[in-house]
């Protein structure tokens, strides 16, 4: 029985080692020392509403993030909001999706490689940033991760029905978290060719592909007429490509020490398609319109962590040729060199200046500046965020340019009134509270709206107080004699 029992736990080990690992890189740090940054702010007051007011509001906005927020609301719902779980369901799905990766490169290449690739997910600069992240890119990355396995499992030789419904329902939910994680099928297209897969293969991974497609087709084309809200992304420019191209250098370099060849199942024909063709996809998307942000394509890095196993194994089998012993020694200390070079950043990813801002601290500073009978406005009308994360700092603050809240006017951030009427009600208080962004990360002035605040507080009122923390300041004015 032993000898049975052995082998079946180190096959176990392959995966559960990198599971692990992950998971406790996700719980170091995770609070953040109690700091939340605003794209955790729009997950975390969105998941606080009631059922038929998020419905209401992913008809107006957001909808390509919904199944995401309906199942954050979820959470809240049982375990209640926090961020430990905003940000635990990030930590289990990353520390699932390396397993996935070690499980993947154990298939193709052997225990050694599978174990290299697991253990590098965890560590990539990237991944640790979004491993902690109260949004939806790990969760794809956890899918991405599945049906690439799949796919791997497949092509060994399964034609199991079942495998690949699960595969093309994967790679649905997946779309149905961020249709633009469907840029793993065009890597997944390159893996068939590069294998020459048998025609029966092509025609069941083609229907699996097109119902995926098609499910997620009516949330496309809805989300389409929302795109005005990521009308901030700035368009393509060649610094952006440098993270891209860095990523492929070292990926071509683990394919190359694969040694590929056309035809075979291998981790270069698997994991070089992965890295590249999203980034490359991507890329090209943004040609046509602006979409260039790298969290879009955070899976690819499945294929980045395949790449770097193969070259430690590689590295491994190149030793062992003439210091055998020495060879079983190459993982641990590759790891230990690499937490070492990367412990800097990874201690930067736990702290709160990690992210642009923090819109709790900013609140404290509210709930300390405000007094009886004040007013508080918000420029850009997005840092009202800060008073729907921390109702309670801004409770007897009237917001004076609101004119719907953002649960009424299905929105994130609410509906504000004109320049005009803006104006005239700024002119009717006598002290009011500015949140806004702080110098460092300000962007300018981008409406009517917002130039008629600004061009009323210089004009009647005087700073008499301002105070600057993580990204978001808060300035008090009073109206002149």
């Amino acid at each position: 029985m032993t000898c049975h029992l052995a082998p079946a736990w180190r096959r176990s080990a392959v995966w559960a080692l990198p599971l692990l690992w992950t998971f406790a890189l996700g719980l170091w740090g995770l609070s953040r020392q109690d700091t939340l940054w605003r794209d955790e702010a729009a997950t975390w007051q969105v998941a606080r509403r009631p059922l038929g007011e998020i419905w209401h509001m992913l008809g107006q906005v957001d909808a390509v993030h919904g199944l995401y927020y309906l199942l954050m609301h979820g959470l809240f719902e049982c375990f209640g909001p926090g961020t430990t779980t905003l940000r635990l369901p990030s930590v289990l799905a990353t520390s699932l999706a390396a397993a996935c990766v070690a499980e993947t490169a154990h298939r193709l290449a052997g225990p050694s490689v599978g174990l290299s690739a697991g253990l590098a997910f965890g560590l990539i600069p990237a991944v640790q940033f979004y491993l902690q992240e109260g949004r939806s890119y790990a969760l794809i990355a956890l899918g991405a991760g599945i049906s690439t396995l799949l796919l791997v499992t497949l092509l060994e030789g399964g034609r199991r029905r079942r495998r690949w419904t699960a595969y093309g329902v994967t790679v649905l939910v997946c779309a149905l978290l961020n249709w633009l994680s469907l840029l793993i099928l065009p890597a997944h297209l390159a893996t068939l060719a590069w294998v020459r897969a048998e025609r029966g293969t092509w025609t069941r991974w083609a229907v699996a592909s097109a119902a995926a497609v098609a499910g997620a087709l009516p949330l496309i084309l809805f989300s389409r007429g929302q795109s005005e809200q990521i009308s901030w992304i700035p368009s393509l420019s060649w610094h952006m490509m440098i993270g891209p191209a860095v990523l492929l250098l070292i990926g071509g370099i683990g394919a190359v020490a694969d040694r590929p060849r056309p035809g075979r199942l291998s981790v270069a024909a698997v994991g070089l398609p992965l890295l590249a063709v999203p980034h490359i996809g991507l890329i090209v998307l943004s040609l046509f319109r602006p979409l260039f942000l790298d969290r879009y394509v955070l899976f690819g890095l499945l294929g980045l962590a395949l790449l770097i196993g193969a070259a430690l194994g590689a590295a491994a089998a190149s030793v062992a040729k003439r210091f055998q012993r020495m060879s079983s020694w190459l993982l641990p200390v590759a790891v230990v060199a690499a937490v070492s070079a990367l412990l800097p950043q990874l201690q930067a990813k736990r702290s709160p200046a990690s992210r642009i801002d923090d819109v709790l601290a900013v609140a404290a500073d509210v709930k300390r500046l405000k007094k009886p009978g004040d007013a508080v406005l918000f420029i850009p009308a997005a840092r009202r965020d800060t008073a729907l994360v921390s109702p309670d700092a801004f409770a007897d603050l009237r917001d004076v340019a609101l004119a719907e809240s953002p649960a009424a006017s299905g929105t994130l951030k609410g509906l504000e009134a004109g320049p005009g009427r803006i104006r005239a009600d700024l002119l009717t208080q006598r002290r009011i509270l500015l949140v806004t962004d702080a110098h460092e990360v300000a962007r300018p002035l981008s409406g009517a709206r917002d130039e008629a605040k600004v061009s009323v507080l210089r004009t009647f009122f005087t700073a008499v107080a301002d105070r600057q923390v993580l990204g978001r300041r808060v300035t008090v004015y009073e109206r002149r004699p």
